[in-house]
């Protein structure tokens, strides 16, 4: 007997809304980023997660569309169980992340000197990792 699939992302995952960071006056999220690990860059306000950055959550939607710079809104997934995609160094499973190239994640670096107060900049629990694209994480 085999263990039934299940769908880990269903489970109790928790939203939240953020304005969208701008550069120039050009919202920094566009559609092409929905799905991709996001970052806090502001009071309440989100950008794409780049290499090292602490991992908010994952992009679930952007309101209006990408020509609407400045009036859109950013659904942020930031608990439950989630898949993002992955870049060098890949995590293994039970690894944490942080953020990696192109909104992907990737393995946390070890606890030094460097991260903030309050302890490591990494975020989640990895439960599965499929090869070189993508992981799913307990964001907790």
């Amino acid at each position: 007997m085999t263990i039934r699939p299940q769908n880990l992302e269903t489970i109790a995952p928790v939203f939240a809304a953020f304005a969208v960071k701008q550069t120039a006056g050009v919202d920094d999220l566009k559609d092409a980023h929905i799905g991709r690990a996001v970052t806090l860059t502001g009071n309440l306000e989100v950008g794409p997660g780049t290499d090292g950055s602490v991992v908010l959550g994952k992009l679930i939607a952007l309101t209006l569309t990408d020509a609407d710079d400045g009036e859109r809104q950013a659904t942020v997934q930031i608990g439950g169980i989630c898949r993002l995609p992955i870049s060098a160094t890949y995590p293994d499973i039970n690894n944490r992340v942080v953020g990696g190239a192109n909104g992907a994640v990737k393995q946390a670096p070890v606890l030094a000197g460097y991260d903030p107060a309050g302890g490591n900049i990494a975020r989640g629990h990895v439960l599965v990792v499929n090869g070189t694209t993508d992981c799913t994480i307990y964001l907790g």
